[in-house]
């Protein structure tokens, strides 16, 4: 298989204020819109993509039209802490998790978006004793 593109498609019941969460607080811009589905993409390069769609939409099968429950996406930025002030103490953004850093190698903090989706903005740091043994890949500083 070659896979021209991969994004996800959030099933919710709150479609314009999911709209709204993503383009106000984390830059994305519509790129097609419908009652029913909003395409989002990311500005920039790569320009990430992610789409809306409403879960009662016949284009699910019947037995899947249920709004999205227990997804994490992981936001990777180059300062987790300029994003903690601009999302959560500027924004008012509610803190899930509040900023840590994690001996496995993150520091990171997560909100949630209007559906229950989890936003975990992460700045990779090195990480500390047995973790640093367990990458099998070296990380990018």
């Amino acid at each position: 298989m070659r896979i021209t593109s991969l994004y996800p498609v959030i099933c919710t019941s709150k479609l314009q204020e999911s709209r709204h969460f993503y383009t106000e607080f984390l830059g994305f811009e519509t790129t097609f819109e419908a009652d029913w589905y909003l395409s989002l993409r990311r500005p920039g390069t790569p320009a990430y993509e992610l789409a809306l769609l409403d879960h009662t939409h016949p284009t699910l099968p019947e037995a899947y039209r249920a709004p999205v429950q227990g997804l994490l996406l992981n936001f990777e930025v180059e300062d987790v802490d300029a994003e903690w002030d601009r999302l959560v103490v500027r924004g008012g953004l509610r803190a899930e998790l509040g900023l840590r850093s994690e001996d496995f190698g993150q520091r990171h903090f997560i909100v949630a978006d209007p559906s229950g989706v989890l936003i975990d903005v992460i700045t990779p740091i090195p990480p500390t004793g047995e973790f640093a043994e367990q990458y099998t890949i070296t990380q990018a500083p």
